[in-house]
C-alpha cells in the first residue's frame, strides 16, 4: 500500500517544520532575554541550528518572532498557574507564581514594549486576561485557606508585581525586586488596616 510523503498531520516533512519552530522559538527566548527585541536574528537562527531562511519561513519579519517568544511565554506562565493549583498549600502557590509573574515582567518588558504599538490584540490572545484569570484562581484558593486577605483582587496583584517590575527594570535589580515582592506578599497575608 503506498503512502504519500509530505501528506497529513504526522508527516515526516510537518513534523520537521514543527520541530524548526518550536527551536526557533526556544533559540529566541534565550537570545531576547541576553540581548534584548533588537537582538540578531542569524544568532537566532544559528542557536537553533538552522538556516536564516528557515527562520524566515516560519517567521517574515522580527515582529513575528517577537509575538511567537511573548506568547509562548504567557502560555507557560499561566500553564505553571494551572499545575500549582493542585499544590498542597494554596499560600506556596500563590507566593511562586507571583515570583515567577514577577520574573516574566522583568524578563519581557523590551518585548512587550516593542509590541505595544499594534495593540493589546497583537498577539491573537488577550494576554492581560490569561494573567488575571491565573492570578485569580490562586488567588481565590489562597482566600478560601484564610492564608490571604478577603479585600484583594486579582488585578490588585498583577498591578503591584507590574510595579516591581517596571521600578527594577533598570540594572540588575534582582535582588530589591525579590525584596519588594516580599513587602507586598506581606501585605498580601496581613490584615487589612481598620478591619479589627
Amino acid at each position: 500500500m503506498a503512502t504519500e510523503q509530505g501528506s497529513g498531520a504526522g508527516s515526516p516533512q510537518r513534523t520537521d517544520a514543527r520541530l524548526n519552530r518550536e527551536r526557533l522559538v526556544a533559540a529566541a527566548r534565550e537570545v531576547f532575554a541576553d540581548a534584548g527585541p533588537a537582538a540578531s536574528l542569524n544568532e537566532i537562527a544559528r542557536r537553533a541550528g538552522v538556516g536564516p531562511g528557515t527562520l524566515y519561513r516560519h517567521f517574515p519579519n522580527r515582529r513575528a518572532l517577537l509575538t511567537a517568544v511573548l506568547k509562548d511565554r504567557i502560555l507557560t506562565l499561566c500553564a505553571y498557574a494551572e499545575k500549582l493549583r493542585t499544590a498542597d498549600s494554596a499560600d506556596d502557590a500563590l507566593e511562586r507564581w507571583l515570583g515567577a509573574f514577577l520574573a516574566h515582567a522583568r524578563a519581557n518588558q523590551g518585548i512587550g514594549s516593542a509590541l505595544m504599538v499594534d495593540g493589546p490584540g497583537a498577539l491573537g490572545l488577550d494576554c492581560h486576561q490569561l494573567i488575571l484569570d491565573a492570578a485569580a484562581g490562586l488567588l481565590t484558593r489562597a482566600q478560601r485557606h484564610g492564608t490571604a486577605r478577603d479585600d484583594l483582587a486579582a488585578d490588585d496583584l498583577v498591578r503591584l508585581v507590574t510595579a516591581i517590575a517596571l521600578s527594577t527594570a533598570h540594572g540588575d535589580d534582582a535582588e530589591q525586586a525579590a525584596r519588594l515582592l516580599d513587602l507586598a506578599l506581606d501585605a498580601v497575608h496581613g490584615a487589612p488596616r481598620g478591619g479589627r
